[in-house]
């Protein structure tokens, strides 16, 4: 799986490269091997694996998998995991800049010296309620820089005591709207009290910090993937009892996913350069569409004038549609060969 997205970033060239990693729950009410009962926020008590995916944030495709089982924390496993696949793609890529992007649950000093002394350019969430003192730092901050709409920041080189040396943190606060509790004198709006949340980077980027959070916040683009993994793939789903079976059926769906990337990168140029929240560079249909639109469409086998032949009713756009991908698909196959 690993190989066919690491020949198409060849192919493209890319300035830069971002990873992203995080897991994903994939619950079970059956008692398969290597389920165990762990956090499920929307199933809970279920048995589940919990996989931690690396994902590319440029092609939207799944570059490789550390499969778990539900009871362990996101930061199970992943210091070799991480550095693994930024080593596979350095290894391919090596004039390419090497981005990674993770929730507050990765956040150590073993992954965050390890990346840089990869040379690899991160933003990690930092799980700020974890240091009393950087709380009470940022509570008796006076100044504050902005950085947006309602936005504002300072950072700071800053290291928990038992880190040996000092990084880039970024403190970020945004004005939201909270409605005021209690009876209302008038009836015609709903006054609003403004105040902020906070959030918390460690990056060892040297832009500026409304460029890095812009970078960080793209990582919502990993969620659509999972959300398209698990509804048109059936990632999900833990089909069998035996542990083998269930990761063999994994690695169908998200090797079915990266091919429905690929054709589509293979049928058309890309629409996007990179982009601050570096999104992916072609605008994809999802599974699913490609599924209802194309794949399964009403058809029959003729043989005018013996040929045997495809016969389906089909408005012109879709007949370009079919036609294109039909030629992409024999592209990569002549490639192939």
């Amino acid at each position: 799986m690993a190989g066919q997205v690491l020949e198409r970033l060849c192919v493209l060239a890319l300035p830069r490269i971002t990873l992203d990693f995080d897991g994903s729950v994939c619950s079970t009410k059956r008692r398969a091997e290597g389920t165990a009962v762990g956090f499920n926020k929307k199933k809970k008590g279920s048995r589940s694996y919990y996989p931690l995916f690396c994902t590319v944030a440029q092609t939207g495709q799944v570059l490789d998998l550390l499969h778990r089982p539900g009871n362990v924390h996101d930061s199970n496993g992943a210091r070799e995991f991480i550095l693994q696949c930024v080593r596979l793609v350095q290894q391919r890529c090596p004039y390419s800049i090497i981005e990674v992007r993770m929730d507050s649950a990765f956040f150590s000093d073993e992954i965050v010296h390890d990346l840089d002394d990869e040379g690899v350019e991160f933003s990690i969430s930092v799980p700020f309620e974890r240091f009393p003192k950087l709380k009470r730092l940022i509570e008796s901050r006076r100044r504050w820089k902005g950085c947006g709409p309602g936005c504002s920041s300072f950072e700071l080189k800053w290291k928990p005591d038992c880190w040996p040396r000092r990084h880039r943190f970024l403190v970020i606060r945004q004005e939201v709207a909270e409605q005021r509790k209690g009876e209302l004198q008038l009836d015609l709006f709903e006054p609003r009290d403004w105040k902020y949340e906070f959030k918390m980077i460690v990056t060892n980027k040297t832009v500026g910090v409304r460029s890095v959070t812009r970078y960080h916040e793209g990582r919502g683009s990993q969620e659509g993937i999972f959300a398209e993994l698990k509804t048109d793939v059936a990632m999900g789903h833990v089909p069998v009892r035996t542990r083998n079976g269930n990761q063999a059926y994994l690695l169908a769906g998200l090797m079915a996913h990266n091919l429905v990337r690929e054709l589509q990168m293979r049928e058309s140029p890309p629409v996007r350069g990179t982009t601050m929240k570096r999104a992916a560079r072609w605008v994809f249909d999802q599974v699913g569409t490609l599924r209802r639109h194309v794949f399964q469409r009403a058809g029959r086998l003729t043989r005018p004038g013996g040929r045997l032949t495809l016969t389906i009713n089909a408005s012109e756009t879709d007949q370009e549609r079919l036609l294109s991908l039909r030629d992409a698909a024999s592209h990569s196959t002549q490639a192939a060969a």
